[in-house]
C-alpha cells in the first residue's frame, strides 16, 4: 500500500541542469522524511516522487515511500536517497521539495520551474 503525503504547490524556482539530480530536498524536508521513514511501515522504502494524470490542471504531484524499480533515476540527499521514475522526470527536473511545519500553510510543498499553470487547490499543474 502506497502512502500518500499532504503537499501544496508553489512554481518560482527557475534553476535546471543536466548535472543535478532530478528533483532536489531541502534540509528542513530531509528531516521530516528521515523521521517518517522510522515508522514500522516506512522500514526498507525509499521516498519517491512523481507526476500523474489527473487534477484540475492535468498533472498532479504526488509523493510516496516505495521500493526501488529497476528503471528508476535516484539520488541522494542531506542523507535521504530520492527516486523518480523515467516519465515523471521529464516534469519533475530542477523541482524542490521543502517542508515547513507552520501552523498556516504548513506540510510539504514542491517548486517546479517546468510548471506553467497550477490550480487553486495547488495541487495539480499543466506543464
Amino acid at each position: 500500500m502506497r502512502s500518500r503525503l499532504t503537499l501544496t504547490y508553489n512554481c518560482d524556482m527557475d534553476v535546471s541542469t543536466a548535472n543535478e539530480p532530478v528533483v532536489l530536498v531541502s534540509e528542513n524536508a530531509a528531516q521530516e522524511l528521515k523521521s517518517l521513514l522510522q515508522k514500522p511501515e516506512n522500514e526498507g522504502k525509499l521516498f519517491r516522487v512523481y507526476v500523474e494524470q489527473g487534477g484540475c490542471s492535468g498533472m498532479q504531484y504526488a509523493m510516496t515511500f516505495d521500493e526501488k524499480r529497476p528503471d528508476d533515476l535516484s539520488a541522494e540527499m542531506h542523507g535521504v536517497a530520492i527516486l523518480v521514475d523515467p516519465f515523471s522526470a521529464q516534469y519533475l527536473r530542477g523541482a524542490l521539495v521543502d517542508f515547513s511545519d507552520s501552523l498556516t500553510a504548513g506540510g510539504f510543498k514542491i517548486t517546479n520551474p517546468n510548471a506553467r499553470q497550477s490550480c487553486g487547490c495547488g495541487k495539480s499543474f499543466t506543464a
